[in-house]
């Protein structure tokens, strides 16, 4: 299956199954907004859960936050947002519709690096284990020309970018033969930057009410409080304040379903350190926020580093840790060494003193900061586009049978034991009830008894429950029940009493905490 066609199925089982559904969609939705249904929302939850304990349980100098979403508006000043937070659009004249210039670019890299991996497949078939793949890319012809290509573009990119040069972006963009997908003309509008807050109005009169934003990141609130964390934790250098939270943008080229949205959630750490330490910290967070990434075992080849080539306004060093969605490798995760911007700009336009004191150092300072920042909803994309699969297996009367499943790993599954009696009479559903109360305080449970036992078996693995626990006739002979896995489709006869002895293994968040 063509993995556009995949990523359309994802969507619609996204839907059919209770995880993600377009918002407002009573009243026809509204677009690049989506609410998240009965078994999305412990997803989320989980995957949350896992990157709070991550950063706050496995760090004794890492401490939580929950900032306000509305903030004063001078913050936006400090940050940098009311003048550099924009996007570069373009308008095609024919379709009406309007992209931002650098995605159409990056787009256009990515199907030349799309090119580059086909040649790179037909040699590697064509000379088997005797391949060498950094040669062939520096020797062969064709591959070197699309190389070329590649990071010649993706240079001139990042430089147009630096420089704000809307000017040569539209002309990088006509050099480029690129069409507009709708239209498939190059007939383009001048390019042009459009602020990406929310504006809104605090007060109780709107004559007199002051304007301000909707967070475009989470990450200021927690330089606000950055002094009132570390008095009141007593905290010493080096050390983080961790925070999720809603964010928003007025995306105007929404996309890829939960990928980009414009209201959407965010987890971020601040870390910081001492002037002259940063760059050792970023590489240790760089490598840490990988390693967590990793721990979901849903295969390292799906994820890359890439390097920022335009660094943002605050930062010195940056690099994205990249996925490998149905539609490409896509920005899941940054790291970034933001120096001392953010704490020095707040001291600068609010007045006060925002430094540490360092008794080591005997000294006080302006502290470095190394960021992670990584979006929730699109870690939720990322784990149901590897995890979704559809398996063709030979069903009893020989046609071919479609068995859609979700592979989550057990820690992060909404649903961690399904418990089904096996038919809906002889007291088999009151000792699967009886199940059901003693296991529900200790883990997330399901209970089901519509239908036949094998379609609640699909329906499990279609919402990725990794185990199910079938109480049949045995059962009440001799308290055996039988445990299904869901990946193997295995079953075995074990005492009910040990079903969360067999399943907590792997279905404790402690399954992923040990691998860190």
């Amino acid at each position: 299956m063509l993995r556009e066609d995949l990523f359309k199925n994802l969507t619609a089982h996204c839907k059919e199954y209770g995880f993600i559904f377009p918002s407002s969609e009573l009243y026809d939705g509204l677009a690049a907004v989506y609410d998240y249904g009965q078994n999305g929302v412990e997803l989320k939850l989980n995957i949350r859960q896992y990157w709070w304990e991550a950063m706050t349980r496995l760090h004794q100098n890492i401490v939580g936050l929950d900032s306000a979403i509305f903030m004063h508006p001078k913050i936006w000043e400090a940050s940098g947002h009311l003048s550099a937070f924009n996007d570069p659009l373009i308008d095609n004249k024919d379709s009406k519709k309007r992209y931002r210039a650098d995605v159409l670019v990056e787009d256009w890299i990515a199907k030349q690096e799309e090119k580059l991996e086909k040649e790179v497949g037909k040699a590697a078939k064509r000379f088997g284990e005797a391949f060498d793949r950094a040669q062939f890319v520096h020797t062969n012809a064709r591959a070197l020309e699309l190389q070329q290509s590649i990071d010649s573009t993706r240079t001139r990119l990042a430089n147009l970018l630096t420089g704000n040069d809307l000017a040569g972006l539209k002309q990088l963009i006509e050099e480029l033969e690129i069409v507009c997908p709708i239209s498939g003309t190059r007939n383009w509008t001048d390019v042009r930057q459009f602020n990406l807050m929310f504006a809104t109005r605090l007060g109780s009169v709107s004559e007199e009410a002051n304007e301000i934003y909707l967070r475009p990141e989470t990450a200021q609130g927690i330089f606000v409080n950055f002094l009132n964390v570390q008095k009141t934790g007593r905290m010493r250098i080096p050390f983080g304040i961790a925070q999720v939270g809603k964010a928003f943008r007025n995306e105007i080229v929404a996309r890829q379903f939960t990928f980009r949205m414009r209201e959407f959630e965010q987890m971020e750490m601040q870390y910081f350190v001492a002037p002259g330490s940063e760059m050792e910290w970023f590489e240790y967070w760089k490598e840490a926020r990988l390693q967590w990434h990793l721990a979901l075992g849903l295969g390292q080849e799906n994820y890359r580093y890439h390097p920022h080539d335009k660094l943002a306004h605050y930062a010195n060093a940056a690099v994205d840790i990249e996925f490998n969605f149905p539609f490409g490798f896509k920005e899941v995760e940054g790291i970034h060494s933001r120096t001392d911007f953010d704490l020095s700009n707040h001291a600068r336009v609010s007045g006060r003193k925002v430094q540490y004191f360092d008794a080591d150092r005997n000294e006080s300072y302006t502290p470095y900061v190394v960021e992670t920042s990584i979006g929730l909803d699109r870690t939720i994309l990322m784990v149901l586009s590897a995890c979704y699969d559809e398996e063709h297996l030979a069903s009893d009367d020989g046609k071919e049978d479609i068995r859609k499943v979700l592979h989550l790993p057990p820690a992060l599954a909404p649903v961690k034991v399904a418990i089904l009696p096996l038919v809906r009479k002889d007291g088999m559903p009151e000792r699967a009830e009886a199940i059901l109360h003693d296991l529900r305080l200790r883990t997330a449970c399901h209970y089901e008894e519509k239908d036949t036992v094998g379609k609640r078996y699909r329906r499990q693995d279609a919402i990725g429950t990794p185990y199910c626990v079938t109480v049949d006739t045995q059962t009440l002979e001799d308290g055996t029940v039988t445990l299904r896995e869901r990946d193997s489709m295995q079953q075995q006869r074990i005492p009910a009493e040990r079903i969360y002895e067999a399943i907590a293994p792997t279905t404790e968040l402690n399954s992923l905490l040990k691998k860190l």
